[in-house]
This record gives structure tokens, sequence and C-alpha cells, in this order.
């Protein structure tokens, strides 16, 4: 062709293999069909960037336990709640009952993570009741078992505390019990709760490991907030690069978090709260994840998310939680305080390091607003009695303290327009690929004017299930096909 654009004419060769049972030559013909294709600019239409995108939610530890590179499972103690004694899992003892006594109580120097974990240990280094080998303590098989790397360091932190002298020994161990790295930690005097921080340098790969923590030295310790991280996340913002790359070499335009159901909870008491993630990572509360039953650190918070999206260089689509859960829910008369819980998010997001809330976003390292346009009332909750008055009130209080704000309403405008007023609406699909390219048309005949469609085709249904085939227990052929494809593009490696 001379010029770049203009009409193409391709030729396409058919091979029509026919049979005896319905031709009586059963000779093989080729037929030759002409396809033009008109590539000029004329009928061209710009994709915008924004209509390819993720979205992303915490099930089946898609962020905890996977893009988040937290190796540790329970890291502060409290995933069996606030009450002590508590259940500490998967913590394991090492060491019997004669040797010594692990459990919890309410001392921790977190005020919003008062459960600390307390070692009493009964055999010495020397006299009658001799400790094993080793030592005795704790140890944590993070998610899974921790992937641990020949060649890589990782930071472990903890906070402890003892009436007497403490000799700590903190190591990676793998699934022979083989030592990958090790490190001692004496002090005379922690009577107060002090934070260490040690590095370890890993000497050989295991994929089933775990982090200990042992001594040999009788006395009582207690400990908190327990945490190993690779320092090689991105950018140093805690995500894991191997997944953080696969992420972004599907250039989103924008990623939409947190959930999903994540977002609504099973009940509000175990809601995603924005303010509940954010600040220190000893700070933070964590919830149990009660949709999909499993217990969150939400050490990837509200700040990690807007930062997941500024690193992806897309934007991010926020979804709030708007006073309904899957099985309660605040009613609009009431819903003021959760109407002002959201734009204290928005300040955080966007607000001037002046502001209150853009005050604590500069002081966690950001102290440019994020880039936060877009924003979603609830996850799949139109059809709820109480989501057209709750989503009214969303839309007004943001529209008028940020009108340049582009609301996502639930209610699907599609086959007929919306009552509620809106910037974009949801639509969701759970269906198969079938159905998925049947649905080629649904929007031919929708209005061009008023809001537009943001379909989610939930792909993230699917990314959880992909990251949890890299791990061997799982020999579905779905599996055995994603195993394939990774070692082909990455070459074979378990997370």
């Amino acid at each position: 062709m001379e010029s770049k654009h203009g009409v193409c004419v391709v030729l396409l060769s058919f091979f029509i293999f026919t049979s005896h049972q319905c031709c009586a030559t059963g000779i093989n013909a080729t037929q030759t069909a002409s396809l033009s294709v008109n590539a000029s600019k004329n009928p061209a239409r710009n994709i915008p960037k924004s209509l390819f995108g993720i979205s992303f939610e915490e099930i089946n530890h898609s962020g905890a336990g996977g893009l988040w590179a937290e190796l540790v499972n329970n890291r502060g103690f409290e995933a069996g709640g606030q009450n002590t004694p508590s259940n500490i899992s998967p913590w394991t003892v090492i060491g019997d009952e004669s040797s010594i006594i692990v459990s919890t109580d309410r001392s921790s120097c977190f005020d919003r993570n008062i459960v600390a974990l307390q070692m009493e240990v009964l055999c010495d280094s020397c006299g009658q009741n001799i400790c094993p080998e080793g030592g005795v303590g704790v140890y944590n098989p993070g998610f899974w078992g921790m992937n641990i790397e020949m060649g890589k360091t990782y930071k472990v932190s903890f906070y402890v505390r003892s009436l007497q002298p403490i000799d700590l020994s903190v190591s990676l161990i793998g699934s022979k019990l083989q030592t990958l790295a090790t490190s001692d930690i004496q002090d005379d005097d922690v009577s107060e709760w002090t934070q260490k921080e040690i590095l370890l340098e890993a000497q050989e790969s295991d994929t089933n490991s775990r982090l200990q923590l042992t001594t040999s030295r009788k006395c009582t310790i207690w400990l908190d907030q327990v945490s190993a991280m690779p320092l090689d996340t991105h950018l140093g913002h805690g995500f894991r690069q191997d997944l953080f790359d696969m992420l972004a070499v599907l250039k989103p335009g924008f990623i939409r978090f947190p959930g999903g159901s994540f977002v609504e909870g099973d009940w509000l008491v175990n809601a995603f709260r924005w303010r509940e993630t954010i600040g220190s990572w000893e700070e933070r509360p964590g919830h149990f994840n009660d949709v999909w039953q499993y217990w969150t650190d939400d050490g990837l918070g509200y700040f990690e998310y807007l930062q997941l999206a500024e690193d992806l260089g897309a934007s991010p689509v926020w979804v709030f939680n708007s006073g309904i859960s899957r099985n309660d829910q605040v009613d609009t008369p009431i819903i003021q305080p959760f109407v002002q819980d959201i734009l204290d998010a928005i300040e955080f997001a966007r607000g001037d390091p002046s502001s209150k809330w853009g005050a604590l976003r500069a002081d966690m390292g950001h102290p440019e607003p994020f880039d936060l346009q877009y924003v979603a009332v609830g996850n799949q909750d139109c059809w709820n009695k109480n989501y057209r008055g709750n989503y009214m009130k969303f839309y007004t209080a943001i529209k008028g303290g940020y009108p340049d704000i582009k609301i996502v309403s639930n209610c699907d405008g599609s086959a007929q327009p919306s009552d509620l007023p809106a910037d974009l609406y949801d639509f969701h699909v759970y269906t198969n690929a079938n159905s998925m390219f049947a649905m080629t048309h649904n929007f031919d005949q929708t209005s061009r004017n008023g809001p537009k469609v943001k379909p989610f085709l939930h792909t993230s249904l699917l990314i959880p299930r992909f990251l949890s085939c890299l791990h061997d227990d799982d020999t579905s052929g779905f599996c055995e096909r994603v195993r394939c494809e990774w070692k082909r593009r990455w070459g074979w490696k378990s997370i």
C-alpha cells in the first residue's frame, strides 16, 4: 500500500473438506473469497485509555499473602480477637510444655492492637531443665509457607519486652529444617517495649519456609507486631515486584479497589473501613474478612491502594461502603456519619498537606495529592431498600465539595435510564466466555447521553484463581496451563 490509510483487500483461502456422506465426489475443493477492510481514518474510533482496567479485590489472599509482600500471617496476634486467651494460628509453638508455655494477654504498647504474645521459657542453657538443641519459641509459616529466595535480603521487625536480659535467635528455616538465614539479638534491658530490626540474607532457596524466634535462656518474653518483608518490593512501597510486573504489563487504564463484597462485608462490623487501614502498620487493627473468611492485617490499606494506582499509571476507582452490607444496612435518615467519613477519605487522598487528613497523607510520605477522580458508591447494592436514599446523600455531599469527581452508581442504566444522577454506572457480568461474546451488541442501542457505562467483567475472580495455581498443590488442568505459561514467560518458581 502506498499510503498509511486506505482500503485493503485480503484474499482468504478456505479449504473445504467434503465427505462421501454429503458429497458423492469426496474431493477437496479450494475456494477464494475477498474481504475488504477500510483502514482509513474516517470510520475509526479512538479507544479511551480508561476502557481496560483491573478490578482488584481482597479475595483468596490476592492482597494479604499475594500482592502485599508481608510474609508473616497474623503479624500482630489479633486474628483470634481481642479477648484473651486467644487463638494465635498459624503461629506454632517450638518445644513442649516442660520447656515453654505460650499464651496471649492485653499488654501491647499499641492501643489499637492490644494483644501480645507471651512466651514463658521454663528451660535454660544449663541446670536440670536444659532447653532442646536450637532452643524453644514460636514460628510462623506465613501463607502456605514462605517463599525464601537465595541471595535476597529480608527485613525482620518486631517489638519485644522482658524483665530479664534476652538472647533471641531470629531465623528463616527451610522445609527440611535447614537454616536459610539467622541472626542473634541480645539485650540486657528491654523492660519497656522495644523495636528490633534485623536484615537476613538467604543462603539458599526454599518455597516452604518459616520465620522462627527461639531462645535457650530461661525468661519471660513478650512479642508483638512481628513482620518479615523482602527488601526488593516495588519502589519500596510494599508490593511484590514480580506480581506488580504482572499487573503493569496489562497496562490498566484504571484500577478498581478494594472490592467487591470485601467492601460490604457479610456484616457492617466487618466492612472495609478506610481510616482503620492508614497510618503506621503497627497501629492498624486489622479486621476479619468475613465474606471470604480470613483475617487481614490491612497492611494493604487505603493509602497503599492509591499508591498502587499511581505506580501503575492507572486511575484509581475507589469503591466505598454505602452503609450496606450483605446482611444489614443503615437507614438513610442516619447515614450522615458515613457520608462525612467518605468526605474525610477524599480529603486524605486529595487534600492539601495543610488540611487535617491531607497532613496525615503527607506524614505517610506522599505530600502531593493522589489523582482520585472516580468513586463508586457501594458494590452491587442497587436492589437494597436503602441504596437509593443513601446514594443521594453521598452524591449531593461529594458533588458539593468535589464537583469534578465522577461518581459511579450501582444501578444499571443500559436497558433504561436510571432515576439516579450519576457520571457512570456499574454493569457487572459474571458469566462464561461464550455468553460474553454473545453480548457484543449489548450497548448498541444504549443512549449516548447521560451516565456512561463502566462495565466490570470480573476478571477479578480469575486473578486470585490464577495466583492460587502457582502453588504446587493444585493439579487441575486449568492450573497446569497457568503454570506452563508462567514457566514459559518467567521460568518456574512457586510463589
